[in-house]
Order: C-alpha cells, then structure tokens, then sequence
C-alpha cells in the first residue's frame, strides 16, 4: 500500500485565519480507489467588537449603546485593577498569604460576571476576582480568604450565596460544575453553571471528562477557559498542539468557540448569547477567552525568570482597560475629570473594604478542625481539645 504525503498533519486538521477545519486525510489506495468521503467538518470562530485602539468593528449589541452600562463596566474594570493591586501591596507587608493578581484579565472577568444571571452558579478558581465581585462577593471577603480564614468563603451576597469557593486545585471543578448543572436539568430549573479555568486546565483529564458528560447529558454549563498564554511557567505553546483551546469541545460534542478577552464588550456579548441558549435546553458550550497575564501567576512568583520582555510589552499595548476607556472617550465624552472621579471613588470603596478586613476578628486555633469532617474522628478530638487548653 502506497503511503499518503503529509499524512500526519492533515489528520490533524488544516487551520486557517479565525477557523479551524477537521477534515479527514484522503486515503487512495493500491489499484486506483477513490479518496475517501469527507465525513464531517467544523469550524471555531472568534469574536472581537472593539479593536485594541477602542473602535468599534461592527454594529455593537443593545446593551453596549447604553452609556450608563458602558460607564459602569468600565468603573467595574477600574475598580478591580486598584482592588487587585491592594492585595498585592497587603501580601508584600505580610497581611495576606499568597495572592494571584489578575492584572490584564479584568475584561474577561467583568464580562463573564455581568453576564450571568442571579440565579446562575459560578465555580470559579483562583483568579476570579473580578467575576467574584460581579457577583456580589465583598472585597472584604475576598482578603480575607486569601488571608487564610475560610469565612470568606461564606458569601454574604444572595447572588453568590450558592457559587462554589474559590478552587486552587487545578480543574478538579469542572466535574463539579456537571454535577450542578445535571441537578438544574432533573429539577428543570432555567440556570446555568458557570465553570471558569485557566488554558493549562484544558490538559487536565477532569475537564475533558466534564467536557464528554456535559455533551452526553446536555446539560446547562458554560465552561470558559481564560487564556491567559502560561499555565504558571508553561507557554501555552508547549501545553498543546491544537490549534485552538475551543476546538477541544469538539471531540465532546459541543460547540467551541474563542472570544477576544480583553474586549469585555465581546466577552459579555458571546456569554450572554451561551447562557441563553443553555438556559433554553441548547446544552453546554465552550469559550475561550484569549487574554494575557500581565503580573506573575503568584505573589510566590517571578515572571520574569520565564518571560520575555517583549511578549509582555506586546501585550500590555492590548489593556482592557484602556481599550474602552478611549470608545468612551470618542463616543461619550468621558473625560479625564470623570476618570479622576471614578478612580477617587474606587479607593474609597477599596479602603473601606481594608480596614473591615484589617478589624476582623481572628479566629482561635481550634477553628481548624471545624469544617473537616461531619464526626470528628477520636485522634484530631484529642487535638482540638489539647488546644483549647493551651
């Protein structure tokens, strides 16, 4: 049998600009046979609304030509940056333990939680922040998670009272996020799980088996995959071949697509269109937000020893931030005066949420042993007990 020319990269797929074609390797066989039929094909397509410089490419969807919203999201976007920065400043004076800045990804973050509805679930992980406070979550509560007392996990917010905490361990959610929204479709409820992970997430077998039964069951979640290009020191170049992180839906069924995560019109507009069709029995939906992690993945890390320079200035040409600050320039008038005022607002609210973090009371060591199990076994009785003498 002859064999066929470039035969391993074309049962791969062919890519092309904004698409990415599976066909099948025409196979022709000894004696003249006809290639073989084309049996399926997909494509993955990405969404941009505003360009790096903040002109709009295309007609923009209803909410984004109502200024109060556009504001709004932006002071949404401001406010997190100034709160992410804090909480780096509280880590480097030993008041908070390890912090995961999500400098860059506000767009993503703010988009993905105006999005949902109230009643939907988030399972976030570890740098969600801005998604977090969408939700309703205090800021408040956010440090003092990341302090290390687990009461920041109990959300105070209606909205977030049923979202899953944070989740450092990597993908382990994911099958969580099946399991809710498999109890949303036995109860017929119209809400949706959001599951929410990083580009080095995908490579975990958690998410493709969450990928294969929300696909086999057709179930309400939307997984996003914030593609933030390092998975701690690991380029996405080397933590995959596939030409895209949606197309991975694919093999499960499901429909993948990328979005432009800097531009927190399009990420709100594509989610909003997943949420919808999820919550109307369309089934699960993957996206990938492309975006970039301009700080280190930790306060416990230094970008720099795996970074280069120039990757990262190309990127911070591409800030979220400013992208809809300057459409709100040249289509609503914002000034440097309303900037000024919006920034003095989000410190005042950023430093009223420091100081009730700072005055929460700590703790007693015995809270340790509080939530681990329903019957605390006799051996870690003895030592809550010991404490409590000490």
């Amino acid at each position: 049998m002859r064999r066929p020319a470039d035969a391993g990269r074309d049962a791969r797929g062919r890519a092309t600009q904004g698409a990415v074609a599976e066909t099948n390797t025409e196979l022709r066989l000894a004696g003249g046979a006809p290639p073989a039929e084309t049996v399926a094909q997909f494509d993955v397509r990405c969404t941009r609304l505003l360009d790096s410089d903040g002109t709009a490419r295309a007609a923009l969807p209803d909410f984004a030509r109502d200024a109060d919203q556009l504001t709004s999201m932006y002071e949404e976007m401001l406010a997190l940056r100034l709160f992410d920065a804090k909480a780096v400043a509280l880590q480097r004076t030993g008041r908070l333990g390890t912090y995961p800045s999500c400098l860059g990804q506000e767009a993503t973050a703010v988009g993905i939680g105006r999005a949902m509805a109230r009643a939907d679930v988030l399972l976030p992980t570890y740098r969600e922040t801005g998604t977090m406070l969408a939700r309703g979550v205090g800021m408040a509560e956010i440090l003092l998670y990341w302090a290390g007392d687990e009461r920041g996990s109990n959300y105070a917010s209606a909205a977030a009272k049923e979202d899953f905490p944070i989740c450092v361990p990597i993908a382990t959610h994911a099958p969580h996020a099946v399991g809710v929204a498999y109890a949303f479709k036995l109860r017929r409820e119209p809400r949706v799980a959001v599951c929410v992970l990083g580009d080095g997430g995908t490579s975990k077998g958690d998410f493709y088996e969450a990928l294969n039964g929300a696909g086999v069951w057709q179930l309400p979640v939307v997984f996003v995959v914030t593609n933030n290009q390092w998975a701690i020191s690991v380029p996405r170049s080397a933590q995959t071949h596939a030409r895209t992180l949606a197309q991975k839906a694919i093999a499960a069924g499901i429909p993948g697509e990328q979005v432009d995560g800097n531009d927190v019109l399009a990420v709100r507009a594509v989610m909003e269109r997943a949420l919808h069709r999820a919550r109307d029995g369309g089934g699960p939906h993957v996206i990938e937000a492309l975006t970039y992690r301009l700080g280190d993945h930790t306060t416990a890390d230094d970008a720099t020893r795996y970074r280069d320079a120039a990757d990262l200035e190309r990127a911070r040409r591409l800030d979220p931030l400013a992208r809809l600050e300057q459409y709100l320039v040249r289509e609503h008038g914002w000034s440097d005066e309303r900037d000024a005022a919006a920034r003095d607002a989000c410190s005042a609210r950023i430093d009223k949420a420091v100081a009730a973090f700072l005055a929460f009371p700590a703790q007693p060591p015995t809270a340790m042993f509080d939530h681990l199990f329903e019957e605390l076994p006799a051996a870690l009785t003895e030592q809550r007990d010991s404490l409590k003498h000490e």
